[in-house]
């Protein structure tokens, strides 16, 4: 299955920081991993409609990273993983902030106030641990 980008232009984030951070979500959840091939500049071009130029600043930024690797003439490819949990542990916490977001919906949280909640719960555990 090939990796396809979404890009959200209300947002207000720079298409390429998109692109950059929807290849390392898709490394944290395993849907991208060591070998993957990702599609070409030219097609995700086509797919959004995009500058390739801002395809290629994001795979270069990846690739900075250490996180791809280019072959030329073959494409650009997942080099290494990010996180240290194994994929059952996070198949599992996935599973667990899934149903805690429902429960919060149901509650009448909008994702605003969902976003608060956990950006709260991070600095507050950062915070624990310092």
């Amino acid at each position: 299955m090939m990796f396809v980008f979404v890009l959200h232009g209300q947002s207000g984030v720079p298409v390429y920081v998109q692109l950059v951070q929807q290849v390392k979500n898709g490394i944290r959840m395993g849907s991208l991993r060591t070998g993957d091939r990702l599609p070409t500049a030219k097609e995700v071009v086509e797919e959004l409609a995009i500058n390739p130029n801002t395809v290629l600043k994001a795979y270069r930024e990846l690739e900075r990273e250490g996180l791809v690797s280019p072959r030329p003439g073959l494409g650009t490819f997942i080099q290494r993983g990010l996180g240290s949990a194994s994929p059952e542990i996070r198949d599992r916490l996935f599973g667990e902030l899934r149903t805690w977001m429902e429960r919060a919906k149901t509650a009448g949280l909008d994702d605003e106030d969902i976003r608060a909640l956990f950006a709260g719960a991070q600095e507050a555990s950062a915070s624990r641990s310092a």
